[in-house]
C-alpha cells in the first residue's frame, strides 16, 4: 500500500506567527480490483500497447484510492511529487522473486485484462483475496505457479557443459587459478 501526503492548503497562523500546512493522508493500492474498475469503466484494457491519456490515468489514481469518504476535489491538489511517487510505486516489482531466462522466449501478444488474470487466478486456485495484492506481485506469483506446475524441461548437455565452462572459468578469475 501506498501512503501519500496530499498539500491542500497554507494558512498563516497569528497566534504562533507561522505558517501552517493542511494536509490529507491518501491510502492507495495498484491492484487488480482497481484496475477491473477502471475497464469496466473505459472498456479498454489498462494494460494495453497504447497509453493513457491524462484523464484515463487521473481516473486510475482515484480508483485506487483506499482511504474511506476521500473528497473528490482532493485530485487537483496533486503535486509533481505526489504523481511521480504514485508512479514509482505502481512501477515497482514488488517481491523478491526474480527469474533466470536461459533461453530467450517469445513475447506474448495476448491482450491481458482483468478478466484473463482472473482466469489465471482460477486455473491455479489462487484465492480471491490475493485480488488485492499489488498487481505485479499477483502477477508474479501467477508466473512462479505456471512455472511450479509446468514439467520441468531437460537442458542439452552441449548446454549444460557449456553453462559449466563458463561456472569454472568464473571461479578460475576469482581465484586467480590456471585451473
Amino acid at each position: 500500500m501506498l501512503t501519500i501526503e496530499i498539500l491542500t492548503g497554507t494558512f498563516y497562523d497569528e497566534s504562533t506567527s507561522k505558517f501552517i500546512e493542511k494536509k490529507f493522508s491518501l491510502d492507495m493500492e495498484h491492484s487488480l480490483v482497481s484496475l477491473s474498475k477502471w475497464e469496466s469503466e473505459f472498456e479498454k484494457p489498462f494494460l494495453g500497447r497504447e497509453g493513457l491519456t491524462y484523464e484515463e490515468t487521473l481516473r486510475y489514481y482515484q480508483l485506487m484510492v483506499l482511504t474511506p469518504n476521500t473528497p473528490p476535489e482532493i485530485f487537483q491538489h496533486l503535486s509533481q511529487k505526489n504523481v511521480d511517487d504514485i508512479q514509482e510505486y505502481v512501477s515497482r516489482k514488488h517481491t523478491a522473486t526474480t527469474f533466470n531466462e536461459l533461453t530467450p522466449h517469445r513475447p506474448n501478444r495476448e491482450v491481458i485484462t482483468a478478466e484473463i488474470i482472473y482466469h489465471w487466478m482460477n486455473v491455479h486456485n489462487i484465492s480471491m483475496e490475493c485480488q488485492n495484492w499489488h498487481l505485479n506481485a499477483l502477477i508474479t506469483f501467477i508466473r512462479v505457479c505456471n512455472i511450479k506446475n509446468s514439467p520441468q524441461k531437460k537442458i542439452p548437455r552441449h548446454e549444460q557443459a557449456a553453462q559449466q565452462r563458463a561456472l569454472n572459468a568464473q571461479r578460475r578469475a576469482q581465484l586467480g587459478s590456471t585451473g
